[in-house]
């Protein structure tokens, strides 16, 4: 007689850093220790590349926080890469920061006397943006924007990649190990872990639709 899951065996059943780990050892069909020991490397790399290919609803986040009054300069959170959007609260009303070049910002407010309430902002650097003009107190903003996926480790054990694409964590991290055992299965795993990229794709695709229609009948 066929029985339901309960939410214990769904949990049993979802992928860890641990349980992946076991996976990929038994893909390889190799447990010595040099490859064991080389698979949260090949796990890391695997999260890097997935990064680099895919933007998806998962890796949005969100940061509030407050300006130093008469600091341009603001640090971005860790693993930023991408800013969707940027906006500030002046007298309890949200306003838009506008994204412009760097050159523009310069140019708008080109001492460090040029204070008020921040307009524009910029990629100063990679860990930090800039904003003009120079705030003239201590506001409070949010921005939105995409970052890296917090990293599997033994402290960390899930992600949202494995919680919702625990196939292309898998045959992303085999993919990674193929040059180091210099095996020849690379074919195989790399046409798996291209499907699962292009599904996560094309369901962030949805939502972007799905999104711009919605903006188009408000």
């Amino acid at each position: 007689m066929a029985t339901s899951c309960t939410p214990a065996c769904t949990a049993a059943a979802a992928m860890t850093y641990n349980s992946l780990i076991t996976d990929v050892t038994q893909y390889l069909e190799r447990n010595d220790t040099a490859v064991v020991n080389q698979i949260p490397q090949f796990i890391m790399l695997a999260e890097f590349e997935i990064a680099q290919e895919i933007k998806t609803l998962g890796q949005l986040s969100v940061v509030e926080s407050t300006m130093n009054a008469g600091n341009p300069v603001i640090p971005k959170p860790a693993r930023w890469r991408k800013t969707t959007s940027f906006n500030i609260t002046n007298s309890g009303v949200k306003q838009p920061v506008y994204l412009r070049k760097y050159e523009y910002l310069r140019n708008y407010a080109p001492t460090s006397g040029s204070i008020g309430v921040p307009l524009y902002y910029c990629d100063y650097n990679y860990d930090n943006w800039l904003v003009a003009p120079t705030p003239d107190q201590a506001y409070t903003f949010e921005v939105l924007y995409y970052e890296r996926i917090p990293p599997l480790s033994s402290s960390n054990q899930t992600n949202w990649i494995t919680q919702n694409a625990p196939n292309v964590m898998l045959y992303g991290t085999l993919l990674q190990a193929m040059p180091f055992l210099k095996n020849d299965q690379r074919q195989i795993f790399q046409q798996k872990y291209t499907e699962g990229i292009q599904a996560l794709k094309l369901e962030d695709q949805i939502r972007i639709a799905d999104r711009q229609a919605i903006a188009q009948d408000s």
